[in-house]
């Protein structure tokens, strides 16, 4: 079943790179999904994803732009998950393509952001775009929260990961986790800013509509909720006006009231289910205020608590 995280891969996938941008991609790619062997005294590089899209994203990358001679491999889990995995394999001019990609020392993939991709805007949306496609994941804007997270499992890398980002003022943070560490968004408005970086421009159409339809339907309830509070609150101060009105009634009789606490008195037992404001604007010798009907029925609300003590 697709989910948003994968549709939003899937369009990171389709798009068309220039040279340098392609680098900085596979350069996200590589230095999370990468390892080195070597055979025969040859360097053989192995880029591995779950994602068939991803996988093939890679290969084309390496082909069209590096001239590099890959093969795709495909092998299948044989624990828990089913997934295939997907294999991008590099025999030819490995060292030639990392030297390239700023990602080599000579014996390992460094962790290391090269500067010329920090200072540089466009080559961070693509290095994020790679980065995002080699660990992230989102949740879909319709889920009980927003969350975006990239996974890395070095802690330089994770940091650099967090300055790229915040340096389009995401407000991104970070935290460790089991075996690495991840930077991650909480912010609806800053995970739509963040696809649209890294051009999911579908994805960020999308998620922008759904939440834009959740928020409203999130404001209305909230608004319902808040006129049914409102409403128990105005049934239940009118319930315990007309119950004060006719023990007042039992006790001595309502012409026992100051004339201008009788008219109220009477009004209200006609009138249960008006709210102060009716009462008010169509009391007999009225209109008075909303706030001078209510000091009157406060005052036999008094008059009635007062027989009990």
């Amino acid at each position: 079943m697709s989910t948003f995280a994968s549709e939003v891969k899937h369009e990171c996938t389709t798009l068309e790179v220039h040279r340098e941008h392609a680098r900085s991609e596979l350069t996200a790619l590589i230095r999370m999904n990468g390892s080195l062997s070597i055979h025969q005294q040859d360097f053989i590089l192995n880029i591995q994803s779950e994602n068939a899209g991803i996988a093939r994203r890679m290969f084309s990358l390496l082909r069209d732009h590096f001239d590099a001679q890959c093969e795709l491999l495909v092998r299948r889990k044989m624990k828990l998950k089913k997934n295939n995995v997907y294999i991008v394999r590099c025999r030819h001019k490995v060292s030639e393509i990392l030297k390239a990609l700023n990602i080599f020392d000579g014996t390992l993939l460094n962790q290391e952001v090269s500067a010329d991709i920090l200072d540089d805007r466009q080559l961070m949306r693509s290095y994020l775009r790679g980065a995002f496609l080699a660990g992230g994941s989102v949740n879909s804007p319709s889920a009980s929260s927003y969350h975006l997270e990239i996974y890395s499992n070095y802690e330089s890398h994770n940091e650099s990961l967090m300055e790229m980002m915040n340096a389009f003022d995401l407000n991104a943070r970070t935290i460790q986790r089991r075996n690495g560490y991840i930077v991650y968004l909480k912010e609806a408005e800053k995970i739509a800013e963040f696809l649209a970086i890294i051009g999911a421009n579908q994805g960020t159409f999308k998620f922008e509509d759904v939440r834009i339809v959740r928020d409203m339907r999130n404001s209305v309830n909230r608004i319902v909720n808040c006129e049914n509070a409102n409403l128990n609150k105005v049934i239940d101060a009118a319930q315990r006006q007309v119950e004060a009105i006719k023990r007042i009634e039992e006790e001595e009789g309502l012409d026992a009231l100051p004339e201008r606490l009788q008219i109220v008195a009477e009004f209200r037992l006609k009138n249960p289910d008006l709210s102060l404001q009716e009462l008010g604007d169509n009391l007999p010798g009225g209109p008075i205020s909303k706030s001078g009907i209510n000091h009157r029925l406060r005052r036999l609300v008094q008059i009635a608590k007062a027989y009990d003590e």
